[in-house]
């Protein structure tokens, strides 16, 4: 007996592969990712940093998002996932986990600036750290975009 409704995995749209991937939303958010998270450690590293442990964290969570995303966003360039629904479950969670850790970041990336804002090195440093601060938010807004944007396909 033929079904008469279309299938179920039909209905679901398929992965992108190779230059489709900047095309599609949500898997167009993955290289603005990968830039402002550059920016971010860029900027960190282009600082004094007057507080280590606070900014030993941003860089840690910047860089290795970074490392990952660009991880992700080359498997879905060479089409690793064969369509899989099981990557559209491993993007989700590991954009959604990256967005927390990136919140948790750009918080301390902004205390890090206040703090700065009165030190001896002056207006270089604050101008510095409040672009990283500012990149820093920009990269958790993506990354938080991403991760609703996929239940929204």
């Amino acid at each position: 007996m033929a079904s008469v409704g279309p299938s179920v995995a039909s209905s679901q749209p398929a992965l992108p592969s190779g230059p489709a991937v900047f095309k599609t939303i949500p898997y167009a958010f993955i290289l603005p990712e990968i830039l402002c998270g550059t920016w971010v450690w860029i900027l960190v590293a282009a600082t004094s940093v007057s507080f280590p442990l606070l900014q030993g964290w941003v860089m840690y969570v910047s860089l290795t998002s970074c490392l990952i995303s660009l991880g992700l966003l080359l498997s879905y360039l060479l089409g690793f996932h064969r369509n899989s629904e099981n990557w559209k479950v491993l993007d989700s969670l590991y954009h959604g986990a990256t967005a927390i850790l990136y919140m948790s970041a750009a918080v301390l990336q902004a205390n890090a600036t206040i703090h700065s804002e009165f030190n001896v090195n002056g207006p270089f440093n604050y101008q510095l750290n409040s672009a990283a601060s500012f990149f820093a938010f920009l990269t958790t807004f993506l990354y938080i975009l991403h991760a609703f944007s996929i239940y929204y396909q």
